[in-house]
């Protein structure tokens, strides 16, 4: 009889990236990837810990999915939020019965074999060499595709628990990389995106990070070649060379800042001050001209005055970043910050929240409106929310809706930008190259 498994996926890129390999070891085990939870006979959530409301929203999830269980079907909750609570989360939710860290997927047939027979498991090892190299991943087929080339974290900083969910930094060899970007790209993809905690420290004892961009940017057939996320200390004048150098490389790089404050930094751990994160976007700016920036920034860190949340305000404006992700600060049971005192309060920091939204909100539309009338080559890539269009993308980064068929997924279109609506780009087909495919 023919056994599915659903897995449903909260968090960043590489939970996505993780999922994929997740069906990729069950499906060697005989297991059938659904969409349906109420038909499998294993249901996965796979999580992300990074803050509270992302776990809360995953216990929620638990709840609802526990009414699809029927006697002998599993489930499991796996990733950083299970590698964070162990056997914890066993107790805590009577149900689940599966509990499996980054590093155990591996395992999963054995541990999901075990506990559709009543045994309830829980493994969390870390494992320092496991980059599940012989697994093929299972992908949903499209022209933009994740590949992990890093695993693990070394940097310490005070509020992140990620280094305690994945484990040490440990870096995949050039070539298989280059080997699964080729696969990829003779199955259809035309860009990809690099994957590692800290990206572009990436070392695989032999080569650095200039090197990967290179060889994975040397792909026969690869058009676009993006990397999330870099750490502004790793981007070395090498690195920033081959970035330069390298066709397939795109124009820009999210590049997390977390707060303007040299003071707020410094408690955070961060290694590097504002001045020096200034002047890599100068750097970057000088080698990729027209090159555009998004950010991580979080309000309300334990001690920020609001002197210091003006500064980060200032940093936006100066470093002139394109799109930021903000964050309230979130409490993280294990990580250094929960020993610093000073605790902002939740209603204060709710409103330095909105305030930062507001700027970066008015900083987007400004910048976009200057942006009116270019013409950029836009990969489609799906159907946009409503309106019957496509969702474009440029190489900067910037979300164009075409007025285009369901067929046009993963071409690419000359467009001139006709119109802002703050954060996406309306657009007509530019008169000098008209709707012609690249």
């Amino acid at each position: 009889m023919t056994r599915r498994v659903y897995i449903e996926t909260y968090g960043c890129q590489m939970n996505v990236a993780d999922s994929e390999l997740m069906f990729g070891v069950l499906a060697g085990a005989g297991y059938e990837r659904t969409d349906e939870p109420a038909i499998a006979d294993v249901m996965l959530v796979n999580t992300c810990a990074v803050r509270d409301n992302a776990e809360q929203r995953v216990i929620g999830r638990v709840g609802e999915l526990q009414r699809h269980k029927r006697p002998g079907d599993v489930l499991g909750v796996v990733g950083c939020m299970a590698q964070r609570l162990g056997p914890a989360l066993l107790a805590q939710a009577p149900r689940v019965d599966l509990v499996v860290g980054p590093d155990a997927y591996r395992s999963l047939p054995e541990l999901v074999g075990h506990a559709a027979e009543g045994e309830r498991r829980s493994e969390t090892e870390f494992r320092s060499w496991e980059h599940y190299e012989d697994v093929p991943a299972i992908r949903e087929p499209g022209p933009t595709q994740f590949v992990t080339v890093q695993r693990g974290c070394d940097y310490r900083c005070t509020f992140c628990i990620v280094p305690y969910t994945r484990g040490p930094e440990r870096s995949r060899k050039l070539d298989d990389v280059v080997r699964e970007v080729r696969s990829l790209v003779e199955a259809g993809a035309s860009e990809v995106t690099l994957l590692g905690q800290t990206v572009n420290s990436y070392h695989d004892g032999e080569s650095d990070f200039a090197d990967l961009l290179r060889g994975v940017g040397a792909v026969d057939g690869l058009k676009r070649l993006r990397f999330t996320s870099p750490y502004p200390t790793e981007f070395t004048e090498r690195v920033i060379e081959a970035m330069a150098q390298t066709t397939a490389v795109c124009e820009h790089v999210h590049l997390p800042v977390q707060s303007g404050s040299n003071a707020v930094l410094r408690r955070m751990l961060r290694r590097y001050t504002r001045e020096t994160w200034l002047e890599v976007v100068d750097r970057l700016r000088r080698a990729m001209p027209g090159i555009t920036f998004s950010t991580d920034v979080i309000v309300g860190f334990p001690g920020e005055t609001e002197a210091q949340f003006g500064e980060t305000l200032s940093l936006l404006r100066e470093g002139g970043v394109d799109e930021a992700y903000t964050f309230k600060y979130s409490l993280r049971e294990g990580t250094p910050a929960t020993r610093l005192k000073e605790f902002v309060p939740d209603d204060v920091a709710s409103d330095r929240l909105a305030r930062l939204i507001d700027l970066v909100r008015e900083q987007s539309r400004s910048r976009n409106l200057g942006r009116v009338g270019q013409v950029h080559e836009v990969l489609v890539e799906r159907p946009a929310r409503k309106g019957g269009m496509m969702l474009g993308r440029s190489r900067t980064n910037f979300l164009v809706l075409l007025d285009l068929p369901a067929s046009a997924r993963g071409q690419y279109h000359t467009v001139r930008l006709t119109g802002t609506t703050g954060s996406t780009f309306t657009s007509v087909p530019s008169a000098s190259r008209g709707l012609d495919v690249l």
